[in-house]
């Protein structure tokens, strides 16, 4: 199906969506960009708006970042000068019918769109595109391990707690690279799957004394399950690596209290923007395509530990 005749708007994020823009205009559509890094030489087909409400004027569909919205409703874009917040007036401008297409949406989002019109489609737990990203968002884990230890991944102690999709991948790796794997997970086929990776399955009653034998800690869960109480096991010279969304799965206030290396490692996937941008891109394609064509969506399936 041609994008010849539909406006799109590519707004906040970084170089990932630089590629999804370019992906966007090659694909035919009139694309309008704000609030990621630019190129020197620009892109192709797309046109640098000055405000949201210019970039979203006219515009049939509206592509956000997959990171999680700031509490005070900003989108997801640490190169643009400003918080880009889309608030009602400037969706307002949107095309009818129209579409926003991101990772997920707040309560403050949700309700400018209810009241518009504007259908939300969020792909932040499309299975596919976790997959498709994965080895980034694995490379990128891989490199905040050694810059942050002293020690070899080659036989050190690993938690990973979580068994989701991209805890499965990370999982896979740490296994590959010769460490001692042991895996927190509340699904027991996720235990199961983690065994027959070669490592070491718990359930969540033994976090807290994995936790405690731990080099390196690495959490993929969203939703803050390591708590204060579990984090005072952990030995002082270990590293917590979170790889969720906000909230995240761990809680930082409380590893900074104990004095506990933390990193945050959200947002891997732009390792390797070109390869991400072009799967996340191959995802939204289907989704504007079958919202033209009125039939279903793919369904999501959030994968939690």
């Amino acid at each position: 199906m041609s994008l010849a005749s539909v406006v799109i708007a590519v707004v906040a994020g970084d170089r990932r969506e630089q590629e999804i823009a370019r992906q966007a205009a090659l694909a035919g559509a009139e694309v309008r960009a704000l609030g990621f890094p630019w190129p020197e030489a620009g892109i192709e087909g797309v046109v640098r708006s000055a405000t949201l409400a210019e970039a979203l004027a006219g515009a049939d569909f509206a592509l956000f970042p997959i990171p999680g919205i700031a509490p005070d409703g900003a989108l997801f874009a640490p190169s643009h000068d400003g918080r880009i917040i889309p608030d009602r007036e400037a969706l307002a401008g949107m095309n009818k019918p129209a579409s926003i297409i991101l990772g997920w949406a707040d309560p403050n989002l949700r309700g400018h769109a209810e009241a518009l019109g504007i259908a939300i489609h969020e792909y932040e737990w499309d299975e596919e595109l976790m997959l498709l990203r994965g080895p980034a968002i694995v490379e990128g884990m891989l490199r905040v391990i050694i810059e942050n230890t002293d020690i070899t991944i080659h036989r050190a102690n690993i938690c990973c707690v979580g068994q989701g999709t991209i805890g499965g991948l990370t999982t896979r790796a740490l296994v590959a690279l010769g460490a001692r794997v042991h895996v927190v997970a509340r699904n027991p086929v996720q235990r199961a799957q983690a065994n027959a990776t070669g490592a070491e399955p718990h359930e969540f009653g033994e976090l807290a004394a994995v936790l405690a034998k731990a080099d390196i800690v690495v959490s993929s869960v969203p939703a803050q399950i390591v708590g204060r109480a579990a984090l005072e096991a952990v030995p002082k010279g270990a590293l917590l690596v979170d790889l969720a969304a906000p909230p995240g799965g761990i809680d930082r206030e409380a590893a900074k209290d104990l004095s506990l290396k933390f990193v945050w490692a959200r947002g891997l996937g732009s390792r390797a923007p070109v390869t991400v941008g072009r799967s996340q891109w191959g995802g939204i394609r289907r989704r504007i395509d079958a919202i033209r064509a009125g039939k279903p969506l793919p369904p999501m399936h959030r994968k939690g530990g």
